[in-house]
């Protein structure tokens, strides 16, 4: 039997990530969005790893569903790995993602490109009704460029060239591309693998 989870994350462009990262994934699994209805959960969580698992916990127990949610931060070497945990909110609570990068460009004024190294962080969490829950992590090094580049992604991806890359920015990339060397990509391909065996053990 197919297994139903609920993503827990309100964000319509990382909601569309995760199910096209888990379908590529071929995790056998539906994938419904978040009601309407819940609240937003608050992030007070100190780790991103304790963020991702509020999340889940809070959708789990309001739809008595297994549900799936991740928290992700951009840690930034010269910001002292700043805005972490903070990265939605790095220009207050209601920032655009073009207030949270201008911020960040800002923030870095003149500094050399071997000055501005950072890295995305991605935690994942499935969590069960019965308190069971699975994380996953993915991560990925890359520098903050010193203006926007591309149109594609969201977030902070028109700045942040990954070094195993060729030059471009996240938000230069096709998806697929994207989701081949993300954090993201990464956190997901492994929380799939994780919950194959889980459901592998279920079925003996």
């Amino acid at each position: 039997m197919t297994e139903r989870f609920v993503l827990a994350t309100a964000n319509a462009d990382k909601a569309d990530e995760i199910s096209a990262i888990l379908e590529a994934a071929g995790l056998d699994a539906e994938l419904a969005s978040r009601p309407g209805d819940v609240p937003p959960v608050a992030e007070t969580g100190v780790t991103l790893e304790d963020n991702a698992r509020l999340k889940a916990t809070a959708l789990c127990a309001a739809t008595g569903t297994p549900a799936i949610a991740d928290d992700t931060g951009l840690e930034v070497d010269a910001l002292d790995c700043a805005p972490g945990v903070e990265s939605a909110r790095f220009a207050g609570e209601d920032a655009s993602y073009v207030d949270n990068y201008t911020k960040l460009i800002d923030a870095l004024d003149g500094m050399p490109l071997e000055s501005r190294g950072a890295r995305f962080v991605t935690v994942a969490v499935a969590r069960w009704p019965d308190g069971v829950d699975v994380a996953a992590i993915g991560s990925v090094e890359g520098v903050i460029t010193d203006a926007p580049r591309g149109v594609q992604g969201f977030g902070y991806d028109p700045v942040f060239v990954p070094l195993e890359g060729d030059g471009r920015t996240f938000a230069e990339m096709s998806a697929d591309e994207k989701h081949e060397c993300s954090h993201r990509g990464e956190a997901f391909r492994t929380l799939a693998l994780a919950l194959r065996a889980i459901a592998e053990a279920e079925d003996r």
